[in-house]
């Protein structure tokens, strides 16, 4: 595969991070109004979709459950616990446990995370860190895997400004967005240049192929949502043949609130599919 299992486990969990509904969030009825984002746990099945190339994945299965709350006072607060299986034949099994916490204040300055893994009963180096917007710059100070500070361009947002501006970007009709991202993932010093690309509303009345918990929602039924691939690319490899292949790209459905159902995640080698299986609104503590 073009990925460790690791690295594939830990950017499967943060590119969820982001689509699954980090946002504004002060209560579902003002959610649904389509102006602050939802509050609300998720629980993702994940499976394989489709294997191809030489390094060909038997199978792939597992869970996330995930948890977001927070307010645009206190900030916002993601958390997940996935298990994933990866088999790729001849008795090759990969079961890794990842955990994940992370926090984003709402003007996108500061950014907590801190990420657990462990693969095969095998405890990996966690990441622990923070990241700070100072001027024209970010600087991150790393606590895990080492100790170490470093600084980044100011234009590089975090995941939850990432989704504010896809969202924003998709209600004002455009279909392309480029970003560069920081999110903690791999050893705390990775950066992702990002390609998005944004397809045509789905309005909340039309009826979806694939129904599952968000879709029955009373409270999301009638909200708009847009299909949305996005690809990683890392910013600091050098691209073949004059064309660079995306790390990973992720597909969805993203609602105007930052909810987002029907994943699709791309490693190249393989595919899996994320489908919701439980979706639970929750309340947050309205600012003072």
């Amino acid at each position: 595969m073009i990925l460790p299992f690791r690295t594939v486990s830990r950017a499967l969990v943060l590119t969820i991070t982001a689509a699954a509904g980090i946002g504004w969030a002060d209560a579902p009825a003002a959610a649904a109004a389509g102006g602050p984002f939802l509050a609300h746990q998720a629980l993702y099945d994940l499976s394989l979709l489709k294997s191809r190339g030489g390094n060909a994945v038997n199978d792939a299965r597992g869970r996330i459950l995930y948890n977001f709350s927070g307010s645009s006072c206190e900030g916002y607060t993601s958390e997940f616990r996935q298990v994933s299986e990866l088999d790729s034949g001849e008795g090759k099994v990969t079961l890794s446990d990842l955990q994940s916490k992370s926090w984003e204040d709402a003007a996108g300055k500061s950014y907590r995370f801190k990420i657990d893994t462990r693969m095969n009963d095998s405890d990996a180096a966690p990441v622990d860190g923070v990241a700070e917007r100072v001027g024209d710059h970010i600087t991150v100070k790393l606590t895990q895997p080492v100790k170490k500070s470093f600084d980044l361009d100011g234009k590089i947002v975090f995941p939850t400004e990432q989704i504010r501006r896809i969202i924003a970007a998709a209600r004002d009709g455009k279909s392309v967005l480029e970003l560069t991202v920081y999110d903690g993932s791999d050893n705390g010093e990775k950066v992702y240049n990002t390609l998005t690309v944004i397809g045509k509303a789905i309005p909340g009345d039309r009826t979806p192929t694939s129904p599952d918990p968000s879709t029955a929602s009373d409270v999301m039924k009638s909200l708009t949502r847009w299909p949305v691939t996005v690809s990683y690319y890392d910013r600091d490899a050098k691209p073949t043949d004059g064309e660079q292949t995306p790390v990973y790209a992720m597909s969805f459905e993203l609602y105007e609130n930052g909810v987002s159902r029907a994943l699709v995640l791309d490693y190249n080698d393989f595919v899996i599919s994320g489908a919701m299986d439980k979706f639970d609104i929750r309340n947050s503590k309205p600012c003072k």
